[in-house]
């Protein structure tokens, strides 16, 4: 079996498209992989006596990228197996070298191609692509099993709050490249420098020892050369001082990486970001994050987002609501959202799907959340909307879950230290009138997450202007969640949780931000949530009907009471 390349900005490479209808087989107990009914096989009758249980045909397909939840009614909530058909006019060339690219399947997946196994794939939210080379006939097909049936030893595992998307979710491609070719690089200011451009590029075929390449800045007038060494790597150090990217000025050069028989294009900014003591300087500047929790869902049509167009509508709204920051909650989203962030200027927070009761102790977690971090920064070390990984989300204290943490974050600092590393906590301890951040997580990261429902699920235990905070980490604050439910439409008291009204959603925000002035050690804001969302644990049938209500924006994107609230607190705080 081969095993899964990186290959960096694959939009910028020769593709062709695989997205469209592909034929499928839906396999509740998974019948199809083993030898009694093999679907992989794709087996045909040839004589009277042959029969096959199965069959891929025109008349059962579904759309790709897309989830299966959304396409068909009987699979609104299907949790197991569904076989996956396409097949491809692409004739072997000389000298090419031929991948078949998938922006994320959610979650695991064996993928054959012209009926061999190619590879197979863990995790829902990151890309991975095998190569094919050698394997390629004048007409192809590719079989791909996908299964987000959920698991004990899963990253997320048996319960989360969203919903559990399956099926094949972000583009899939065929990928051609020379023999050698540029396979990945990493491109951006030196730590801590305005005035150097430092990195590296990495090769990928034989004879990359040596090879010169040249990297050029035309709006810079920088024109770079290196050499590879024995590993297919060359490093780079460009004395150069760009207009640094910020939310006033994304600025963003084109960059272009040659080998003499490969070029890639790619449009990268420049920025630093760093701490010290409880500030976040961008670009040597204090910033407030003035932030949004976004899923990756189109509310009004109640489907996972994947597209560049949606990518533009949910990054709009929240612009529009005044944000300069976006978390993106609670695994790694599309590819598409990541560039348009860096054009529109709105930094980002992105993390893995560690969430709630993940097995800790087991330690194949930690080998699977490395993996998911890798896989997660191979794809966007480059974007320089990105100013926070994150590890984790509401995660029970525990020596396990330290040790697991901990030992992550010193993989990401070993891989990238240029950015900053933060998790969402949700325990801070509360009495009286004083809240104090008492988890030993804080240790290990730059900038402290507090998830809070102050208001919601916790009563306030004082006024929330008499509200005092303590911390004892000397560390920058995000208040990475707060909010409550309301039903857009619906009219009450706010001052009653028990309505699902938009008043009391609102007054809870109010009661929020009063509480925040009074945080010295606050850096930023990012309410719960963009817009309501779809989650097969919100059971209430009156005003849930399985979604999250914790929207500022209702299911069809309309704003409610506690919008206005955010907007007018983000017009009145500066950057």
């Amino acid at each position: 079996m081969l095993c899964a390349q990186t290959l960096q900005n694959v939009y910028a490479r020769h593709t062709i498209s695989l997205n469209g209808q592909w034929q499928v087989i839906i396999d509740p107990f998974n019948a199809g992989a083993g030898n009694w009914k093999p679907v992989w096989k794709d087996q045909r009758p040839t004589g009277k006596s042959d029969f096959y249980e199965y069959a891929f045909t025109d008349a059962v397909t579904l759309k790709v990228p897309g989830d299966w939840n959304s396409q068909k009614p009987e699979l609104k909530y299907y949790e197991s197996t569904v076989w996956y058909k396409k097949t491809f006019t692409l004739k072997p060339k000389p000298g090419k070298r031929v991948f078949i690219y998938f922006g994320a399947v959610n979650y695991q997946c064996d993928v054959y191609f012209n009926n061999q196994l190619v590879g197979s794939h863990e995790g829902g939210f990151t890309p991975f692509q095998f190569e094919v080379t050698g394997k390629l006939r004048d007409t192809n097909s590719v079989i791909i099993r996908v299964n987000n049936q959920r698991k004990p030893d899963n990253i997320p595992a048996m319960n989360f709050d969203w919903w559990n998307y399956g099926g094949i979710t972000r583009d899939v491609s065929i990928i051609e490249t020379p023999e050698s070719y540029i396979q990945d690089y990493n491109i951006q200011l030196a730590k801590n420098k305005s005035d150097i451009i430092a990195g590296w590029v990495q090769l990928n075929g034989s004879g990359n020892t040596s090879q010169p390449i040249l990297i050029k800045i035309p709006e810079l007038h920088v024109s770079y050369a290196a050499v590879t060494d024995a590993n297919g790597k060359a490093w780079i150090h460009i004395p150069s001082s760009p207009v640094l990217w910020s939310p006033g000025n994304p600025k963003l050069y084109d960059v272009i990486i040659t080998l003499s028989t490969d070029t890639v294009h790619d449009l990268i900014g420049f920025r630093n970001i760093e701490v010290k003591g409880t500030e976040i300087l961008l670009n040597g500047k204090s910033v407030f994050l003035k932030g949004i929790n976004i899923h990756e869902e189109v509310p009004q049509e109640a489907r996972r987002a994947w597209s560049e167009a949606d990518a533009e509508m949910l990054l709009h709204w929240a612009k529009e609501l005044g944000c300069n920051f976006v978390r993106l909650t609670h695994y790694s989203h599309n590819e598409h959202i990541v560039r348009v962030a860096d054009k529109l200027g709105i930094m980002l927070w992105e993390e893995v799907p560690l969430w709630q009761n993940i097995q800790f102790s087991n330690p194949a977690i930690l080998n699977k959340a490395d993996t998911m971090l890798k896989e997660m920064i191979t794809r966007d070390k480059n974007r320089c909307s990105i100013i926070l990984w994150s590890m984790s989300n509401e995660t029970s204290p525990s020596v396990y879950r330290n040790r697991t943490i901990t030992a992550m974050a010193e993989y990401v600092r070993s891989i990238d230290s240029t950015r900053l590393i933060t998790s969402a906590i949700n325990d801070a301890h509360i009495k009286d009138n004083t809240a104090t951040i008492d988890d030993s997580l804080c240790i290990v990261l730059d900038v402290i997450g507090v998830n809070e429902y102050l208001g919601w699920y916790v009563p306030w235990s004082a006024k929330p202007e008499e509200m005092v905070w303590n911390s004892s980490y000397n560390k920058p604050l995000i208040m990475s969640e707060f909010g409550a439910e309301s039903l857009y439409g619906n009219h009450g008291s706010a001052d009653s949780n028990g309505y699902w009204a938009e008043e009391r959603e609102a007054q809870v925000y109010k009661d929020q931000i009063a509480m925040f002035k009074n945080i010295p050690f606050l850096r930023g804001t990012c309410p719960w949530i963009l817009a309501d969302f779809r989650s097969e644990t919100r059971l209430q049938p009156v005003y849930q009907q399985g979604w999250n209500r914790k929207g500022l924006l209702s299911d069809k994107g309309l704003k409610k009471k506690a919008w206005y609230v955010m907007h007018q607190f983000y017009e009145e705080m500066p950057d």
